[in-house]
């Protein structure tokens, strides 16, 4: 039997059918698979060399060596007319506030004075003031409150004289804190601008009793002021007997004279005909505050107790406060000599402190960073 040649043309024709679907089948399954993993490795690739390039580069070609901080590198030079913290220290650190009121010759306060009115020596030598404020610079006060019991004296006015003694005295600017003065000394009120506080604070002070550590109490209410702005003062309302401090009184002078404090005594307890004791602690006291260019009273009726408390709001309400800055020479950490005076006119006294510590040139190196 003879093939059939349409047949084998239709079988030939089949297959070529067959591999025209089947060719470009493979093609397009290989050229996927080839989409689906190329990304991964690319993409990986991309992203490893991209993190590197967000690094800040060496400028110019300059290796960076590990040592090097960018933060230090990049910061900005200080210019001649920028002033940054260290300045300050720098500046505050030559600072002498000289707190000073001024009576006429009958003890009436004169004020309208201006800073070509005052002529400042320091250990004889006439310098300049820089400065001249009046009441608007604030105070930080710390009264320091006996209760030993070696205090007996109206004891109950005492506490009244003081409450009122805070409300004369404090404007919104000004703070003030209690210490009570027993054998172990202690802040009871810290400082604030709440008169309601104060009041409680002295009021809730008992019977008198223990014994009187007065100097320990004075170097650490001048310690605490001592971080603060504006005019120091420290109140003292006792007989100014000393019994138990650790400190003595020349050591507590040094301290209070240091940190720029302003002291003003209320010795209370004398009577005429008083003890050695009580009339040593009185020159104590009157030394005490003699030095610092406050003042000391000796009230012996609750008359008197109010008017000294009247006397001393007064006073810190008409201050002058003068501002010195000390020379280089003059960092030495000794103690140097102030003379203030009105010399525009001779009828009038000045109660101001009568020296400061200058503190050391050391001291103040340490802060040149």
């Amino acid at each position: 039997m003879k093939p059939n040649p349409l047949s084998k043309n239709r079988c030939f024709s089949i297959v070529l059918l067959l591999l025209s679907f089947s060719i470009p089948t493979v093609g397009i399954a290989q050229s996927g698979r080839n989409t689906d993993k190329a990304p991964k490795p690319s993409s990986a690739k991309r992203k490893t060399v991209a993190e590197p390039a967000a690094e800040p580069a060496p400028s110019r070609g300059t290796p960076v060596s590990n040592s090097q901080t960018p933060a230090k590198d990049s910061r900005p030079r200080k210019t001649s007319d920028e002033v940054d913290a260290s300045d300050t220290v720098r500046v505050s650190s030559n600072l002498v506030p000289i707190p000073a009121s001024v009576v006429d010759s009958k003890g009436f306060v004169v004020t309208g004075l201006k800073l070509e009115d005052f002529e400042l020596r320091v250990d004889g030598q006439v310098k300049s003031i820089s400065d001249l404020t009046r009441t608007e610079t604030s105070v930080r006060l710390v009264m320091l409150f006996d209760n030993s019991g070696s205090v007996d004296f109206a004891r109950d006015f005492e506490k009244q004289a003081a409450i009122h003694f805070f409300r004369r005295v404090m404007r919104p600017s000004d703070e003030a804190a209690i210490y009570s003065i027993e054998t172990e000394s202690y802040l009871a009120q810290p400082l604030t601008r709440d008169i309601s506080k104060l009041e409680r604070t002295i009021e809730s002070f008992g019977k008198p009793e223990g014994s009187t550590s007065l100097f320990d109490a004075i170097i650490d209410a001048a310690a605490y002021l001592r971080p603060f702005s504006g005019r120091r003062v420290i109140v003292i309302v006792s007989d100014g007997v000393e019994t138990t401090s650790r400190s003595d009184f020349e050591t507590t002078i040094r301290r209070v004279l240091a940190d720029d404090c302003q002291v003003f005594i209320v010795q209370t307890g004398l009577y005429d005909g008083a003890n050695l004791r009580a009339l040593a602690a009185e020159r104590r006291m009157e030394q005490l505050a003699g030095q610092t260019g406050g003042a000391a009273y000796t009230p012996k009726t609750a008359t008197e107790l109010d008017q000294a408390f009247q006397q001393i709001a007064a006073d810190l309400a008409q201050q002058y406060v003068l501002s010195y800055y000390s020379a280089e020479e003059l960092r030495d950490g000794r103690f140097h000599l102030i003379d203030l005076r009105v010399r525009s006119r001779k009828d009038v006294r000045v109660r101001a402190r009568r020296g400061y510590y200058s503190p050391k040139s050391a001291n103040v190196a340490a802060y040149d960073w």
